[in-house]
């Protein structure tokens, strides 16, 4: 149900924007989170959104680098990297989570459904 796409390889300093779509109509139901899964380390949160769009969580190693966002007519969410570094490269998972109020999870464990996984590597 979710299709996540838009990794690739970039330079230090360079910028990708991934995207995240929903196959269903009900997108607007549900929180969206990015996680992230390094070799040698447990996958770990990035950043996360409310169903509405209005709030949101980064995890301090992207905060103030990587821009969540979503729109909801379009069913996609989208997570804009910019300043890669090489400890950015990893497979970005998106993530959903069904919710009535306006929580932007931040643990794994919270998140029913998952994307496949998209590659990112940031060469030095």
């Amino acid at each position: 149900q979710l299709q996540a796409s838009g990794g690739g390889s970039v330079q230090a300093g360079g910028s990708l924007r991934l995207s995240c779509a929903m196959s269903a109509p009900t997108f607007s139901n549900y929180a969206l989170g990015w996680f992230r899964l390094a070799p040698g380390k447990e996958r770990e949160f990035v950043a996360t959104i409310s169903r509405g769009g209005t709030v949101t969580f980064y995890a301090n190693s992207v905060k103030g680098r990587f821009t969540i966002s979503r729109d909801n007519k379009k069913n996609t969410g989208y997570l804009q990297m910019n300043s890669l570094k090489p400890e950015d490269t990893a497979v970005y998972y998106c993530a959903a989570k069904y919710t009535v109020s306006g929580a932007a999870p931040t643990r794994e464990g919270n998140y029913d459904i998952w994307g496949q996984g998209t590659q990112v590597t940031v060469s030095s």
